[in-house]
């Protein structure tokens, strides 16, 4: 599992790369969160268009940073989500809860238009 971050003013947008499973559920939790520790930080993005694999403790990675996130009145929300992805964060009920988007650019556009 590998994340790549980058920011757009106040927008922090995460690639996920690789596997999202228990073995690296910790390891992702933890370094979210501390990039999180910024407080500038009101929105989040997940980008998925390199995420090979998800497992239920991956939705629980989502629902931890969304929280967060909807504390300070801001918006998270998942891009780029490939086929193999789509049912599981169906099934999870992750989609009445973040929006999504077909591609980074749009989500970030989403949120300005919100704002």
């Amino acid at each position: 599992m590998r994340l790549n971050s980058r920011r757009d003013k106040d927008v922090l947008i995460v690639e996920l790369c690789g596997e999202l499973d228990h073995h690296h559920a910790d390891e992702a939790r933890e370094r979210l969160d501390e990039m999180l520790e910024d407080t500038s930080i009101k929105h989040m993005i997940f980008d998925l268009s390199k995420l090979q694999f998800m497992d239920s403790s991956g939705i629980g990675v989502f629902l931890g940073r969304y929280k967060t996130i909807a504390r300070r009145s801001g918006q998270a929300c998942l891009a780029a989500i490939n086929p193999q992805l789509d049912r599981i964060l169906d099934i999870s009920g992750l989609y009445k809860i973040l929006k999504v988007y077909d591609s980074v650019g749009q989500a970030i556009k989403g949120i300005r238009e919100v704002q």
